[in-house]
This record gives C-alpha cells, structure tokens and sequence, in this order.
C-alpha cells in the first residue's frame, strides 16, 4: 500500500484489509455466540457504515435482520457539531434486540443524540458495534459493546470512510499524511 490522493489532501496506509476482515471475523463470531437465539435487528448508520455492515453481516451465524438509518455529523474533515437525521427508522424496535453499527465513534454527538430515540420505543436491548473509536475525540460517552479498533485522532478514509465524498471505495484504511 502507497499513499493516495483525495482530493486536496494526501493520505498514508493506515489498516490493511487483510486486518480489518481478520477484527470482522473475531467481532462476527463473538457477536453470534452473544445473540444465539435472540434473532437481533442490526441497524447499520449509513452511510459510512455500509461496507463494514455488509462484511459483518455475512460473517454472522444465527439468524438476523438488519436495516439502515441515515445520520450525519461531518462537512470535510471536521465534525460540524449537529446531527442531521436524513432517513430514519421504519422498523418497530419494541422488546428487540438492537445493535447499532457504526463506522466510527470520535465526538460521540451522533450516538448520544440517536441513542434516546431508540430507547423510548423500548427495545429489549441496544448494544452498539464500531469499527473504529477515537478515544481521545470522545466528548460524549457512548457504550461500545463490540470494537474493531481504538485509533488516534486523526482523519482517516477508505472502507466506508470518506473525506467529502470520495474514498468509501478504497478497500483498506488510510490516514491522514501530517
């Protein structure tokens, strides 16, 4: 892997793809021990975390349903602070099993201010799958109940991942060049 180029800005290998179907493999086995027989509803937030739903998804062995919800928080590199709910849930949610998926957590804002929403429609539970954390960008604490990997704060791109737009086809991690 060399760097790329997105737009105005250069970005160096970050997490192989190799490694991140590896971390997908273990999350998925353990994630299927966890809701043997429950038939959990997987509610992936679009749109970075399409391609790491998709791999999850396959990866499962009991049985599941997922759907998808539309909800932003970021213009360029930056997250703007306000979440923005483009497309929202359309499946009943009351005494399921829920877990959300997750592209990343940094700030926390879009989970904090989603999570309430899906607690008053009285799920049997919620539990939440990222593929990426940012630690030292978390602002607003967030259960993470399954993760992929705990990464610095800095901007990344590529599975999923984009800098306004481009780079969610790129099939590994890169980050940000300093």
């Amino acid at each position: 892997m060399s760097s790329i180029q997105v737009h105005d800005k250069t970005f160096v290998p970050y997490i192989s793809a190799e490694t991140i179907q590896h971390k997908i493999k273990e999350l998925a086995a353990r994630i299927s021990v966890d809701y043997a027989g429950k038939k959990p509803l997987f509610i992936s937030i679009l749109n970075g975390s399409f391609i790491f739903s998709a791999d999850l998804f396959k990866q499962l062995t009991i049985d599941a349903e997922i759907c998808f919800i539309k909800l932003a928080s970021y213009k360029g590199t930056r997250s703007t602070g306000h979440v923005i709910t483009s497309i929202g849930l359309d499946t009943d949610i009351t005494g399921r099993h829920v877990v959300i998926l997750e592209d990343i957590i940094d700030t926390g804002k879009t989970l904090h201010n989603f999570l309430p929403q899906l607690y008053n429609q009285q799920p049997a539970s919620i539990r939440i799958a990222v593929l990426l954390h940012k630690p030292e960008a978390t602002e607003f604490e967030v259960p993470i109940d399954y993760l992929c990997f705990s990464i610095p704060n800095k901007f990344v791109v590529g599975y999923g991942l984009d800098y306004d737009g481009l780079g969610r086809n790129i099939g590994e991690i890169y980050q940000l060049s300093e």
